[in-house]
């Protein structure tokens, strides 16, 4: 299962529309999609290893452009979209702790929460909600996911080759491993709020 998904998804990445799906999935991770772009980001890379620093440029722009909207979602239709789609990712019952820690701590979690695998649409959200001062929220996305991105890309320029024989060698491992990066995100926000 694993080997057809890792064919298809370099085979995607190769493509000429590969940049602008990179975009659209880096946007709307920052705001409501629950899959996050390192996803196509590190087959991108892989499969073009010399557009690697141009391919964290789109991540880096789109997902800061995500997290406005997100931002936007909370501050404005919280009542709405923004309690549902905290609802629907089982944190409703988080969002009065974690909108306290913004308090004291608004800028370590954009930090911190922006560069790991936790979800940062809920970040985002929490931002709005919070009401954490918008020029700050934009500067300090712009650090911790420029951060992220160019740290990914910049390994896998680096190291691709090794990288990507690793991978072909333990696919079914490295697919399991991501699958529980992305769970452990979720349940890291859901229990440590």
């Amino acid at each position: 299962m694993f080997k057809r998904l890792y064919d298809w998804t370099l085979s995607l990445a190769a493509s000429r529309r590969a940049p602008q799906a990179l975009a659209a999935v880096s946007f709307t991770e920052s705001s409501f999609f629950p899959v996050p772009p390192d996803v196509m980001l590190v087959p991108m890379v892989m499969a073009k290893p010399e557009r690697a620093w141009s391919y964290a440029l789109i991540c880096t722009i789109a997902s800061v452009l995500g997290a406005l909207l997100g931002y936007a979602i909370g501050a404005l239709l919280y009542d709405t979209l923004g309690n549902w789609l905290i609802r629907l990712y089982g944190y409703g019952d988080k969002m009065e702790n974690f909108r306290q820690l913004y308090q004291e701590h608004g800028h370590w979690i954009i930090l911190i929460k922006g560069l790991t695998p936790i979800p940062f649409k809920i970040v985002t959200i929490a931002s709005g909600l919070a009401g954490y001062d918008l020029l700050w929220f934009t500067l300090l996305c712009l650090v911790t996911r420029a951060g992220r991105f160019y740290i990914v890309a910049g390994v896998l320029n680096r190291f691709g080759g090794p990288l990507r024989s690793f991978i072909e060698k333990n696919l079914t491992a490295v697919g399991l491993v991501t699958i529980l990066a992305i769970i452990g995100g979720f349940a890291a926000v859901k229990f440590l709020f």
